[in-house]
Protein backbone atom coordinates (compact mmCIF):
# COMPACT_ATOMS: atom_id res chain seq x y z
CA UNK A 1 0.00 0.00 0.00
CA UNK A 2 1.54 3.31 -1.01
CA UNK A 3 2.01 5.95 1.14
CA UNK A 4 2.08 3.74 4.18
CA UNK A 5 5.78 3.09 5.77
CA UNK A 6 6.91 0.48 8.85
CA UNK A 7 7.68 3.90 10.74
CA UNK A 8 4.24 5.30 10.08
CA UNK A 9 2.50 1.98 10.90
CA UNK A 10 5.23 1.91 14.34
CA UNK A 11 4.10 5.08 15.37
CA UNK A 12 0.15 4.72 14.78
CA UNK A 13 0.86 1.32 16.84
CA UNK A 14 2.71 3.08 19.64
CA UNK A 15 -0.18 6.28 19.50
CA UNK A 16 -2.94 3.66 19.99
CA UNK A 17 -1.49 2.26 22.92
CA UNK A 18 -0.55 5.55 24.45
CA UNK A 19 -4.04 6.47 24.31
CA UNK A 20 -5.95 3.18 25.10
CA UNK A 21 -3.18 2.02 27.56
CA UNK A 22 -3.42 5.27 29.50
CA UNK A 23 -7.57 4.74 29.28
CA UNK A 24 -7.23 1.38 30.41
CA UNK A 25 -4.91 1.87 33.56
CA UNK A 26 -7.06 5.21 34.61
CA UNK A 27 -10.28 3.41 34.78
CA UNK A 28 -8.33 0.45 36.72
CA UNK A 29 -7.13 2.60 39.23
CA UNK A 30 -10.00 4.37 39.34
CA UNK A 31 -12.45 1.45 40.15
CA UNK A 32 -9.76 0.47 42.31
CA UNK A 33 -10.15 3.35 44.52
CA UNK A 34 -13.83 3.31 43.63
CA UNK A 35 -14.13 -0.34 45.18
CA UNK A 36 -12.07 0.83 48.00
CA UNK A 37 -14.34 3.43 48.62
CA UNK A 38 -17.45 1.57 48.55
CA UNK A 39 -16.47 -0.58 51.15
CA UNK A 40 -15.43 2.50 53.77
CA UNK A 41 -18.85 3.47 53.32
CA UNK A 42 -20.75 0.54 54.12
CA UNK A 43 -18.32 -0.12 56.97
CA UNK A 44 -19.37 3.69 57.98
CA UNK A 45 -22.55 2.88 57.27
CA UNK A 46 -22.78 -0.41 59.47
CA UNK A 47 -21.06 1.51 62.34
CA UNK A 48 -23.24 4.74 61.92
CA UNK A 49 -26.29 1.86 62.24
CA UNK A 50 -25.25 -0.06 65.07
CA UNK A 51 -24.80 2.79 67.28
CA UNK A 52 -28.45 4.26 66.46
CA UNK A 53 -31.18 2.79 67.74
CA UNK A 54 -32.28 1.06 64.53
CA UNK A 55 -33.11 -2.72 64.48
CA UNK A 56 -29.67 -5.04 63.96
CA UNK A 57 -31.57 -6.82 61.01
CA UNK A 58 -31.58 -3.97 59.14
CA UNK A 59 -27.73 -3.18 59.38
CA UNK A 60 -26.36 -5.66 57.62
CA UNK A 61 -29.07 -5.26 54.99
CA UNK A 62 -28.93 -1.41 54.43
CA UNK A 63 -24.97 -1.37 54.70
CA UNK A 64 -24.70 -3.55 51.50
CA UNK A 65 -27.57 -2.05 49.82
CA UNK A 66 -25.02 1.06 49.60
CA UNK A 67 -22.30 -0.58 48.83
CA UNK A 68 -23.76 -1.76 45.74
CA UNK A 69 -25.01 1.54 44.61
CA UNK A 70 -21.92 2.53 45.28
CA UNK A 71 -20.28 0.12 43.21
CA UNK A 72 -22.89 0.76 40.35
CA UNK A 73 -21.87 4.18 40.30
CA UNK A 74 -17.83 3.43 40.42
CA UNK A 75 -18.51 0.82 37.23
CA UNK A 76 -20.36 3.57 35.57
CA UNK A 77 -17.55 6.30 36.26
CA UNK A 78 -14.98 3.59 34.96
CA UNK A 79 -17.08 2.93 31.87
CA UNK A 80 -16.91 6.55 30.95
CA UNK A 81 -12.93 7.15 31.16
CA UNK A 82 -12.65 3.73 28.85
CA UNK A 83 -14.42 5.79 26.89
CA UNK A 84 -18.02 3.59 26.64
CA UNK A 85 -20.95 6.06 26.23
CA UNK A 86 -22.96 5.15 29.60
CA UNK A 87 -25.98 6.40 27.63
CA UNK A 88 -25.09 4.40 24.93
CA UNK A 89 -24.85 1.32 27.53
CA UNK A 90 -28.42 2.09 28.93
CA UNK A 91 -30.04 1.63 25.71
CA UNK A 92 -28.24 -1.83 25.07
CA UNK A 93 -29.36 -2.60 28.51
CA UNK A 94 -32.66 -1.19 27.85
CA UNK A 95 -33.34 -3.42 25.15
CA UNK A 96 -31.87 -6.82 26.43
CA UNK A 97 -33.96 -6.26 29.70
CA UNK A 98 -35.74 -9.82 29.09
CA UNK A 99 -32.18 -11.69 28.72
CA UNK A 100 -30.76 -10.14 31.58
CA UNK A 101 -33.65 -10.64 33.69
CA UNK A 102 -34.31 -14.63 32.97
CA UNK A 103 -30.27 -14.89 33.25
CA UNK A 104 -30.64 -13.06 36.57
CA UNK A 105 -34.19 -14.11 37.96
CA UNK A 106 -32.58 -16.30 40.24
CA UNK A 107 -30.82 -13.22 42.20
CA UNK A 108 -33.34 -10.90 41.24
CA UNK A 109 -35.89 -13.62 43.47
CA UNK A 110 -33.48 -13.50 45.98
CA UNK A 111 -33.17 -9.59 46.36
CA UNK A 112 -37.06 -9.76 46.50
CA UNK A 113 -37.06 -11.79 48.87
CA UNK A 114 -34.68 -10.16 51.14
CA UNK A 115 -36.93 -7.24 50.90
CA UNK A 116 -39.88 -8.77 52.02
CA UNK A 117 -38.01 -10.36 54.74
CA UNK A 118 -37.02 -6.72 55.99
CA UNK A 119 -40.61 -5.34 55.49
CA UNK A 120 -42.66 -7.84 57.41
CA UNK A 121 -39.38 -9.19 59.37
CA UNK A 122 -40.61 -12.95 60.42
CA UNK A 123 -37.29 -13.18 61.28
CA UNK A 124 -34.92 -11.40 63.40
CA UNK A 125 -30.81 -11.45 64.19
CA UNK A 126 -30.60 -13.99 67.44
CA UNK A 127 -33.59 -16.03 66.54
CA UNK A 128 -33.73 -19.25 66.81
CA UNK A 129 -35.29 -20.97 63.70
CA UNK A 130 -35.68 -23.87 61.33
CA UNK A 131 -36.19 -23.13 57.79
CA UNK A 132 -35.31 -24.77 54.45
CA UNK A 133 -34.17 -27.91 56.47
CA UNK A 134 -31.65 -26.57 58.63
CA UNK A 135 -32.01 -25.52 62.19
CA UNK A 136 -30.20 -22.58 63.74
CA UNK A 137 -29.64 -19.06 65.14
CA UNK A 138 -30.02 -16.03 62.42
CA UNK A 139 -26.29 -14.46 62.66
CA UNK A 140 -27.21 -11.78 59.42
CA UNK A 141 -29.91 -11.26 57.07
CA UNK A 142 -28.33 -10.04 53.65
CA UNK A 143 -29.46 -8.83 50.55
CA UNK A 144 -29.00 -12.02 48.66
CA UNK A 145 -28.75 -14.80 51.25
CA UNK A 146 -29.67 -15.53 55.16
CA UNK A 147 -26.74 -16.34 57.23
CA UNK A 148 -27.44 -19.35 60.42
CA UNK A 149 -24.98 -20.93 62.83
CA UNK A 150 -26.41 -24.60 63.77
CA UNK A 151 -25.87 -25.64 67.31
CA UNK A 152 -22.50 -27.28 66.64
CA UNK A 153 -21.12 -23.17 64.87
CA UNK A 154 -21.57 -24.19 61.40
CA UNK A 155 -22.30 -20.90 59.66
CA UNK A 156 -25.14 -22.19 56.69
CA UNK A 157 -25.99 -19.43 54.07
CA UNK A 158 -29.73 -20.20 52.64
CA UNK A 159 -30.74 -17.62 49.65
CA UNK A 160 -33.03 -15.43 51.12
CA UNK A 161 -35.54 -16.96 48.12
CA UNK A 162 -35.66 -20.17 50.28
CA UNK A 163 -36.33 -18.66 53.27
CA UNK A 164 -38.95 -16.37 52.33
CA UNK A 165 -40.63 -18.58 49.88
CA UNK A 166 -40.61 -21.62 53.06
CA UNK A 167 -42.36 -22.19 56.15
CA UNK A 168 -40.42 -20.72 58.84
CA UNK A 169 -40.47 -22.03 62.35
CA UNK A 170 -39.17 -19.37 64.52
CA UNK A 171 -38.44 -20.79 68.60
CA UNK A 172 -37.71 -17.27 69.73
CA UNK A 173 -41.13 -15.14 68.87
CA UNK A 174 -42.79 -16.86 71.78
CA UNK A 175 -41.78 -16.07 75.54
CA UNK A 176 -42.58 -19.46 76.93
CA UNK A 177 -42.23 -23.23 75.07
CA UNK A 178 -44.03 -26.50 76.34
CA UNK A 179 -41.66 -29.39 76.85
CA UNK A 180 -43.19 -32.45 75.08
CA UNK A 181 -42.28 -35.85 77.06
CA UNK A 182 -43.52 -39.32 76.82
CA UNK A 183 -42.80 -41.77 80.01
CA UNK A 184 -43.13 -45.42 79.81
CA UNK A 185 -43.90 -47.47 82.41
CA UNK A 186 -44.34 -51.00 82.85
CA UNK A 187 -48.12 -52.76 82.39
CA UNK A 188 -47.89 -53.66 86.22
CA UNK A 189 -46.99 -50.81 87.82
CA UNK A 190 -48.89 -48.30 89.59
CA UNK A 191 -50.21 -45.26 86.98
CA UNK A 192 -51.13 -43.12 89.79
CA UNK A 193 -47.73 -43.32 91.59
CA UNK A 194 -45.69 -42.23 88.75
CA UNK A 195 -47.36 -39.56 87.67
CA UNK A 196 -47.72 -38.00 91.59
CA UNK A 197 -43.61 -38.64 91.41
CA UNK A 198 -43.32 -36.68 88.41
CA UNK A 199 -45.60 -33.67 89.17
CA UNK A 200 -43.67 -33.25 92.79
CA UNK A 201 -40.26 -33.54 90.71
CA UNK A 202 -41.73 -30.64 88.39
CA UNK A 203 -43.04 -28.94 91.62
CA UNK A 204 -39.54 -28.24 92.93
CA UNK A 205 -38.19 -26.65 89.88
CA UNK A 206 -38.76 -22.81 89.52
CA UNK A 207 -38.01 -23.40 85.75
CA UNK A 208 -41.43 -24.95 85.29
CA UNK A 209 -43.84 -22.63 84.81
CA UNK A 210 -47.34 -22.58 87.33
CA UNK A 211 -49.82 -21.12 84.52
CA UNK A 212 -50.41 -22.77 82.30
CA UNK A 213 -50.11 -25.96 84.89
CA UNK A 214 -48.26 -29.10 83.58
CA UNK A 215 -50.15 -31.74 81.94
CA UNK A 216 -49.55 -35.34 83.04
CA UNK A 217 -51.74 -37.59 81.01
CA UNK A 218 -51.94 -41.53 80.01
CA UNK A 219 -51.35 -40.85 76.23
CA UNK A 220 -51.18 -44.96 75.16
CA UNK A 221 -50.95 -48.24 75.95
CA UNK A 222 -48.31 -49.22 73.79
CA UNK A 223 -46.72 -52.74 73.34
CA UNK A 224 -44.22 -52.98 75.97
CA UNK A 225 -45.17 -49.75 78.31
CA UNK A 226 -48.04 -47.56 78.99
CA UNK A 227 -47.16 -44.01 78.02
CA UNK A 228 -47.59 -41.36 80.59
CA UNK A 229 -47.56 -37.58 78.22
CA UNK A 230 -45.65 -35.40 80.58
CA UNK A 231 -45.95 -31.56 79.36
CA UNK A 232 -44.39 -29.00 81.47
CA UNK A 233 -44.30 -25.00 80.20
CA UNK A 234 -41.28 -23.07 80.68
CA UNK A 235 -38.99 -19.95 79.37
CA UNK A 236 -37.78 -20.46 76.00
CA UNK A 237 -34.65 -19.88 77.27
CA UNK A 238 -34.83 -23.10 79.57
CA UNK A 239 -36.30 -25.20 77.04
CA UNK A 240 -33.60 -27.74 76.53
CA UNK A 241 -31.28 -27.66 80.22
CA UNK A 242 -35.33 -28.60 81.93
CA UNK A 243 -36.15 -31.01 78.84
CA UNK A 244 -32.41 -32.47 79.77
CA UNK A 245 -32.55 -32.44 83.68
CA UNK A 246 -36.33 -33.44 83.91
CA UNK A 247 -35.04 -36.82 81.50
CA UNK A 248 -32.42 -37.79 84.32
CA UNK A 249 -34.64 -36.64 87.59
CA UNK A 250 -37.65 -38.76 86.31
CA UNK A 251 -35.81 -41.94 85.24
CA UNK A 252 -34.06 -41.86 88.88
CA UNK A 253 -37.05 -40.93 91.16
CA UNK A 254 -39.77 -43.40 89.35
CA UNK A 255 -36.93 -46.14 90.07
CA UNK A 256 -36.23 -45.27 93.10
CA UNK A 257 -40.15 -45.62 94.45
CA UNK A 258 -40.67 -48.88 92.59
CA UNK A 259 -42.00 -48.04 88.96
CA UNK A 260 -40.03 -49.86 86.48
CA UNK A 261 -38.87 -48.39 82.86
CA UNK A 262 -39.58 -51.25 80.21
CA UNK A 263 -37.86 -51.30 77.05
CA UNK A 264 -39.25 -53.10 73.74
CA UNK A 265 -39.11 -56.89 73.78
CA UNK A 266 -39.71 -59.48 71.76
CA UNK A 267 -41.33 -63.03 72.82
CA UNK A 268 -39.86 -65.69 70.50
CA UNK A 269 -41.91 -69.07 70.65
CA UNK A 270 -40.18 -72.73 69.09
CA UNK A 271 -43.20 -75.06 68.53
CA UNK A 272 -41.12 -78.49 68.08
CA UNK A 273 -42.44 -80.78 65.83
Amino acid sequence: MEGITLSGIVDMIIEQISTWGLKVVGALVAFIIGRMAAGWLRKGVRNTLEHSRLDATFVPFLSNLVYYAALSFVIIAVLGIVGIETASLAVVLGAASLAIGLALQGTLSNFASGVMLMIFRPIRIGDLVEVGGVSGTISEIGIFSTRLNTADNVSIEIPNSNVYGETIKNYSTNDNRRVDMVMGIGYEDDIGLAIETMRGIMKTDERVLKDPEPALVVGELADSSVNILVRPWCLKEDYWALKWDLTRQFKEELERVGVSLPFPQQDVHLFQK
